[in-house]
């Protein structure tokens, strides 16, 4: 409620605090512009505020301790806001009339200094640029990890009225409660509180924001970072990038995919990996190394497939894959952009394990024949025992066939199988490392949440970082992480309900299996060796 002081005359006692003199009725004012000037004729606040600032500030006068108190803000009093922070507002009030009141000794009044009030660019940006007071609006762009804002026209934002409609009409008691809300790039920023399962109040909000605004905005359910509370951010759909891919990206996944293959070809021809440059000339040598690619290529076109499976089942739409050449290991797998939003983190999670699941069980079981299998040629390849040393999961399978057979420091003949399934194996594990957007670091975001996975992401990636002095294929993920992968992940519609017990299971059997692969085996082959050691 505003007030205003009428019939106190100024008295002789032109000193006494305004407070104490003003014992006159209150009348109610539908809005005061300022407490400016007070004469000897009944008391009245002249609009010296101009009309532009005028939609910035309210006058609210307070009765306390027999004092009355001008305080201007750009919004009113919150009833739920903190004692404290009430009371600082009445004190700088107070300063505030003081320092802009002085006492005329020509008239013996109390006479407003001029007001002058500047705009922030933060004020500015949060009221729109309205004049009037009612208009209020949200700049555009988008406030989300991982998604960038659209270059579009200033005018799409949110206005005030639908603001009012989402938090009086959309949002309720029965599914996200409101207790606050503040602008935010590309949308507003709902805090309250969450009613029921987050899966279900997100459909209902979902449903009635639709039936009043059709397809025009989006809905996200968030954890907010700061205190790890719901929050539900409302943006314009324009706001958020297109889930489709550019014509050009098929040609750059095109040639990404054929120097993948000559990698491959190259990596299983021993006789050109020594001399690079004898390639050009013996062109007909990659022939050589044609079985061994097609292996490969197996285990990663099942990892693949998969991955497109289960997101046509999920809703999910994917960019076109660029397959990663590695001198090393022939390649470094596929980078896919999930190009649509995600609705839950189970679908994330299905989406992110199906791949390495299905190479993984490729992979070991095309280890396990080529461990079993005699070479075709009766030589098979020839490979010092201690290779085995370089996977726990290699090294446990080849000492659980093998027996005896592999002794440290002995060359053995092995099926080349062995070789190209390890290598669709590693390439897998690789992409089951729990950092960035890999299929790990999607899992680990999908099993326990964004801050979680953020710090697992750090860790894996400073691990990464201390194995790429002793390892260059370490060396070259990390780079390929930073540069391609880092993150974040863009935001899900709906990121606070747990995936079901049965996947966060599978996604737990992904990570070790990567583990598994890619750590070393610690214990010799020997028992000779195993008693001395």
């Amino acid at each position: 409620m505003r007030y205003f002081c009428q019939n106190l005359p100024i008295s002789q006692q032109s000193n006494m605090n305004l407070g104490a003199s003003c014992q006159a009725s209150l009348l109610p004012l539908s809005q005061c512009g300022s407490c400016s000037v007070i004469h000897s004729q009944p008391l009245a606040f002249p609009p010296v505020i101009s009309r532009k600032l005028k939609a910035h500030f309210l006058a609210t006068q307070l009765r306390r301790n027999g004092k009355v108190v001008c305080r201007m803000s750009e919004t009113d009093i919150d009833p739920e806001s903190d004692n404290n922070e009430t009371d600082q507002s009445v004190h700088e009030g107070e300063d505030q009339l003081k320092s802009d009141t002085h006492q005329s000794p020509e008239t013996g009044m109390l006479e407003s200094n001029s007001l002058e009030v500047k705009h922030s660019p933060e004020t500015d940006a949060q009221t729109g640029g309205a004049e009037d007071g009612e208009d209020l609006q949200v700049s555009i762009g988008s406030p989300l990890p991982g998604v960038k804002p659209q270059q579009l026209d200033e005018s799409i934002r949110i206005p005030k009225e639908t603001i009012d409609v989402l938090r009086d009409q959309v949002f309720g008691f029965d599914t996200f409660f409101v207790t606050g809300q503040e602008p935010y790039e590309g949308g507003v920023l709902f805090k309250g509180n969450l009613r029921g399962q987050a899966t279900k109040s997100y459909e209902k909000i979902t449903k009635r924001m639709e039936d009043k605004f059709g397809d025009e905005y989006k809905l996200f359910l968030l954890i907010n970072p700061e205190d790890d509370k719901p929050v539900a951010v409302v943006v314009p759909r324009k706001s958020l990038p297109p889930d489709t891919t550019a014509l050009p990206e098929w040609f750059a996944a095109g040639a990404f995919g054929l120097v993948t293959l000559f990698t491959l070809l190259l990596r299983n021809v021993p006789a050109l990996q020594s001399n690079f440059l004898l390639t050009f000339d013996n062109l007909e040598l990659l022939k050589d190394g044609l079985p061994g690619a097609l292996v490969t290529l197996l285990v990663l076109g099942a990892h693949e497939v998969c991955h497109i499976l289960v997101a046509s089942e999920s809703g999910i739409k994917l960019g076109v894959p660029y397959f990663i050449p590695s001198w090393q290991i022939g390649s470094f797998g596929a980078i896919t952009r999930i190009l649509n939003i995600v609705k839950k983190r189970e679908d994330l999670l299905k989406f992110a394990a199906a791949g390495p699941l299905a190479g993984f069980s490729l992979g070991v079981l095309l280890l396990l024949l080529g461990f079993i299998l005699p070479p075709s040629d009766g030589l098979g390849v020839v490979v010092d025992a201690s290779v085995f040393h370089d996977s726990l999961l290699a090294g446990g399978i080849a000492k659980l066939l093998l027996g005896d057979v592999l002794k440290e420091g002995t060359a053995i003949s092995v099926n080349p199988l062995v070789l190209w399934a390890w290598a669709g194996l590693l390439i897998n594990a690789i992409n089951s490392i729990p950092a960035g957007e890999l299929d790990g670091g999607r899992i680990s975001f999908a099993m326990w949440g964004r801050k979680a996975s953020a710090r697992l992401s750090a860790a894996a990636i400073g691990l990464l970082g201390i194995a790429s002095l002793f390892n260059d294929v370490a060396f070259y993920w990390v780079v390929l992480i930073f540069i391609l992968q880092r993150g974040p992940i863009a935001p899900l519609s709906e990121e606070i309900t747990d995936p079901d017990n049965t996947y966060i299971t599978l996604g737990i059997v992904v990570l070790l299996l990567g583990l598994l692969v890619y750590l070393p085996y610690p214990f010799p082959f020997t028992s000779e060796a195993i008693s001395t050691f």
